[in-house]
């Protein structure tokens, strides 16, 4: 394993982070200086500052209700409102699973393990959703529904620095209409 990506998986330290402390001279792998490029095996002794780090076997997962208007990303180039702005400070390195639109409120959990996140996020857990649909429910809206949808090279509503073109939609399990207003 890389040894950024080492360190983030067992410390509050991200990638990006890893590296700056590499590039600093403050990461020794088996009380030699680390380079960025060095990569970490099971024997390995990893220190930061001197200090050892010990591989994680523990993790912790909590769950937040994220409010309408805020981002599930660390930062934002437009300075909108993130979760981590919201969450106490010692769940800033901790890591979401999946994403909640910025105009969207619901449950959201997140971790401080990266094997626990990527384990849940490609999960067959079953993900309940209230959607509020602008414009009538017609036939093609209920197909997408009912086998799913694939949009190709389309910006429309994107934001404008975005490099995705395409997007899947994946068919929903059930749905149910609750009402409509036209």
């Amino acid at each position: 394993m890389r040894i950024n990506k080492y360190i983030s998986h067992n410390s509050k330290y991200s990638r990006r982070e890893a590296d700056e402390l590499i590039k600093a001279g403050l990461v020794k792998i088996n009380k030699k200086l680390a380079s960025l490029s060095d990569e970490v095996s099971k024997n390995d002794k990893v220190s930061i500052r001197g200090k050892i780090l010990n591989e994680k076997k523990l993790f912790t997962v909590i769950v937040y209700n994220k409010p309408k208007g805020e981002l599930v990303s660390k930062k934002d180039d437009r300075a909108r409102k993130t979760i981590y702005q919201s969450l106490p400070q010692n769940f800033s390195h901790f890591l979401p699973v999946g994403r909640l639109d910025f105009a969207s409120e619901g449950l959201l959990l997140l971790s401080d393990s990266v094997d626990v996140v990527n384990a849940l996020m490609h999960s067959d857990l079953e993900r309940k959703y209230y959607l509020k649909i602008r414009g009538k429910i017609d036939e093609k809206v209920l197909e997408a529904m009912k086998n799913g949808l694939e949009i190709l090279n389309s910006k429309k509503g994107a934001h404008a620095k975005t490099k995705i073109s395409s997007m899947k939609i994946a068919p929903f399990l059930d749905f149910e209409i609750l009402g409509f207003s036209g």
